[in-house]
């Protein structure tokens, strides 16, 4: 089962800078690529040519076989070895380690001493002469083997529902909790209990906890526990009530097993007012270890962490809190109002300033004067000053650079938000939607997109619904899950058909089911038909009849695009701005076809992609120069997380067809695909590990 690559200088030197970083879970192939001077392609080459393992696989044995070294020479528990070979997760490090070697890492030493017992019972029978075996009475044999028989299957079922336990996921929703007060005025108190209870099993990596947004339609809903848990997709329910009796807070709080529909926890508490932190820490733990979660030291310290000191700071950041989930524009300025309050009462109180910043965030959303940018950056500072290791004043950061148009510099901040919380809903929705539109990542996009969708998983309205599906398939085709795109999209229209986006990527997702492009032009056309004022499907439409060599239809269309982008004052796809060139010359308009060359040239200039280099030899096979776009193809080639519609419609440009007949373009069109590929399986596997496809 274990392999040895003690005998390659190259595999040794491998393996040994893994086992330099063992306890470090980020230490993943990249790293391994640039500790090793490699490209991280030239290194998944050469460890599939050497070991027919991916990298990932190669990594990934290498600590397991390290861990069964520590099971062996020390007394710590399978848990504490997880996080000291790298894994960050121990129910997902027993079942990496149950495939690799056929039984869990508890049984690591019973099965070294049964192994040595064997091999000195077989050393030893080797030594014996050979003699005939005596008579057994056959009925205590058969006696015996009826009892062994029934044993087996007794300690099967208990093994069975102990395993079922253990492999059960751990997801878990909030439901709204229930105001007992006489007064409706505590409400904001009750649902901030309920919030920041949530929030601290948020910080659990090894539990799946669904959003609020999701869960607060439930708040007056006459569905049953099953049905809500089957909506949601959760195994566990948490029901609540409580009241704010003067300086006292009681809440009572119930774990449900959805599947059995029963209780398996349930509690009630009184607390003071002061003590309301403990409080809600105390429900958090409670609930990850009736739900056996594991709770890495560092989780537990964030849980425990106080916001502040402040009692009435805290009452005045609820209140806030309840007029920013309002969502309206009187609601933010109510919220900044509180927030307001609560730091005169705390002037460190890091999470107050993040949230004023988050208001002046979305009263600045979708406006073209940002009003209030100067105010979002001030207020983040604060609470990054205050606070840098928790993920509010990390995401009210990330916000400003998103207002700011500095896309890439949110990003870490969105990353590092996550590291505090990784179930923060509205963290990997908007990684998603930055790497989708403005810093393209492929992988990473439909990454983020799956988790996204487990945490957000119904919407309060069937159109945003048809959204959330729409975005994940869009994330899956781009990767090549074609098939699993078509599952989607199905979803996305059965929320809402009226999706104008949804039928237009339905016919590309088919396209890349079936590779008809006579089908995807008339479906196009009727698309278009709808709205004849689409810039996107006008454009794409031309684009049709251009693979087609139908030069003037697609010339029809582009025209008419070219009048879109005029009347609108915008300007759309510049990369396409070639195959308009091409057009215009292949119908003998040679002045038109130079400036959309020239055009495509400027913004080629401009352009950092991983695409630059394929544009650029799109721009070598409009000059005639295939040569050097072969040169170009092949620096192409080694980039990652490009696009499946890159495969799909390369070859069916007409620019390409003169390079069809060069000696290299058969060997570089394969090396293009194969990188796609396996990058594909490499995500495929990544994905399938996390429990995300």
């Amino acid at each position: 089962m274990t392999s040895n690559y003690t005998s390659n200088s190259f595999l040794s030197e491998a393996k040994s800078l893994v086992l330099d970083h063992i306890s470090n879970e980020q230490f993943g192939v990249s790293e391994l690529a640039s500790e090793l001077h490699m490209s991280r392609s030239s290194l998944l080459r050469k460890i599939k040519k050497q070991t027919n393992l991916s990298a990932s696989q190669f990594i990934r044995e290498i600590r397991l076989q390290k861990a069964a070294e520590l099971l062996l020479e020390t007394e710590h528990t399978a848990s504490e070895i997880a996080f000291e070979v790298g894994f960050s997760n121990p129910s997902y490090f027993t079942k990496c380690y149950r495939e690799y070697y056929g039984y869990p890492p508890g049984e690591t030493k019973a099965k070294k001493e049964e192994e040595w017992h064997t091999e000195q019972k077989n050393d030893e029978e080797t030594k014996k002469p050979v003699t005939k075996s005596k008579n057994v009475n056959r009925y205590i044999i058969a006696i015996s083997s009826i009892a062994i028989v029934a044993i087996v299957y007794f300690f099967k079922d208990q093994f069975a529902s102990t395993e079922s336990k253990a492999n059960k996921e751990k997801s878990v929703a909030f439901l709204p909790f229930k105001n007992l007060s006489e007064d409706n005025s505590n409400l904001y108190f009750i649902n901030g209990v309920m919030e920041s209870s949530l929030n601290n099993l948020q910080k659990i990596k090894d539990l799946r906890v669904i959003s609020r947004t999701s869960t607060e339609k439930y708040r007056n809903n006459p569905k049953t526990v099953s049905e809500i848990a089957e909506e949601l997709q959760v195994n566990y329910l948490i029901e609540g009530s409580g009241q704010k009796i003067g300086n006292e807070v009681l809440i009572s709080i119930q774990l449900i097993d959805a599947n059995a529909d029963s209780p398996i926890w349930s509690e009630q508490y009184i607390y003071q007012l002061d003590n309301v932190f403990e409080l809600q820490n105390t429900i958090a733990k409670k609930i990850a270890h009736a739900i056996e979660a594991n709770v890495t030291p560092k989780e537990l310290a964030l849980i425990e962490k106080k916001p502040t000191e402040n009692i009435l700071a805290y009452d005045f950041y609820l209140k806030g809190l309840e007029n920013q989930n309002e969502q309206s524009e009187e609601g933010l300025h109510k919220a900044i109002l509180n927030f307001e309050k609560a730091i005169k009462h705390d002037p460190k109180y890091a999470n107050a300033y993040a949230q004023i910043a988050i208001c002046y965030y979305y009263l600045d959303l979708n406006k073209i004067d940002k009003k209030y940018l100067d105010k979002l950056n001030e207020y983040s500072d604060n609470s990054l000053l205050y606070d840098s290791t928790s993920e509010l004043p990390l995401i009210a950061k990330a916000l400003y650079y998103i207002n700011a148009n500095e896309f890439r510099l949110a990003i870490p901040y969105l990353e590092k938000a996550l590291d505090y919380n990784p179930n923060a809903s509205s963290v990997v929705l908007i990684l998603s939607d930055l790497y989708a539109r403005v810093v393209p990542d492929t992988h990473k996009y439909l990454t983020y997109a799956l988790k996204g969708i487990k945490l957000n998983v119904a919407a309060n309205d069937s159109i945003s619904q048809s959204y959330i599906y729409l975005h994940l398939s869009n994330a899956l085709v781009q990767n090549g899950f074609a098939k699993e795109a078509s599952q989607y999209i199905e979803e996305s229209l059965k929320y809402n058909p009226s999706n104008p986006h949804s039928n237009y990527l339905k016919n590309f997702i088919d396209y890349a089911n079936n590779k008809d492009l006579k089908a995807l032009t008339s479906k196009m056309l009727l698309e278009w038909k709808k709205d004849t004022t689409r810039a996107d499907i006008t454009q794409e439409l031309a684009k049709m009849y251009y693979f087609q060599e139908e030069y003037n239809k697609a010339l029809f269309y582009y025209e008419k695009y070219i009048n879109i982008l005029a009347t609108n004052k915008i300007d759309l796809y510049p990369a396409e701005n070639i195959k308009i060139a091409y057009t215009y010359k292949k119908m003998g308009f040679s002045k038109k076809a130079e400036q959309y060359l020239n055009k495509y040239k400027d913004h080629l200039e401009k352009d950092d992609s991983i695409y630059k280099e394929a544009m650029l030899a799109m721009l070598y096979l409009y000059e005639n120069l295939p040569d050097k776009a072969i040169e170009a193809y092949n620096e192409f080639s080694l980039q990652d997380d490009f696009q499946y519609w890159v495969i799909l419609f390369m070859e069916e440009d007409p620019l390409m067809k003169q390079l069809q007949n060069h000696p290299k373009y058969e060997e570089t069109i394969a090396k293009i695909e194969r990188q796609f590929w396996n990058k594909h399986e490499e995500l495929k596997e990544t994905l399938e590990q996390e429990k995300l496809l």
